[in-house]
Order: C-alpha cells, then structure tokens, then sequence
C-alpha cells in the first residue's frame, strides 16, 4: 500500500498585509495570500495562491509580513467549501502553513 502525501513549497511575494483574526483562547489565524511566477514564453505572469496560518506562524506573519514582502513556505493543500455573501456554495483550495521564512 502506497502512502499518499500532501506537502507544497512556494516562494513568492505576499500580496498583500495579512487579515488576522484573534480567538477567545488566545489562539490566531493569518491569512493572505501569496503570488509565484508563472513563466510563460518571454513574460512572467504571477499566480496568486490563499495561504493561512495557525498560532505561532500566525504570530510571525502578523510581525514580519506585510505587501511585497518575500516568503518561502511550506504546508499542504486544504480544501474547503463556504457560503458566499449572496448564499453562494463555494470551493477552494488553500494552502495552510506549516514552516515559513522571510527572505
């Protein structure tokens, strides 16, 4: 039997200042996202990718990173489905953090 494994390595540029949302237990989630390059014949073209983080992750998203700053994480692929504001079912996919380091 074949043991299947979810891991992802980007290194990119947050898109902008991480939302971070503080719990009642003292816990915290980041969240933002993360553009790659895509290389397409001559040009470049970013590819924009959602990215949360738990606790101390979070801690050091909310500290270290705002818009344009350079991130190499690593983390699994989470998919998830939510209600939009117009009542919307919705899918996506997300890549949640499981080691990072500003560049």
């Amino acid at each position: 039997m074949q043991t299947v494994r979810n891991h992802i390595t980007l290194i990119g540029n947050m898109g902008g200042d991480a939302q971070i949302t503080n719990f009642d237990n003292g816990g915290k989630v980041a969240r933002f996202s993360i553009a790659t390059n895509k290389y397409a014949g001559k040009k470049n073209e970013a590819e924009w990718h959602r990215v949360f983080a738990w606790g101390n992750l979070a801690k050091f998203i909310e500290s270290y990173g705002e818009k344009g700053k350079q991130l190499a994480i690593h983390g699994r692929l989470v998919n998830r489905t939510y209600l939009s504001k117009t009542g919307k079912m919705r899918k996506v996919t997300e890549v949640e953090v499981k080691h990072v380091i500003g560049l």
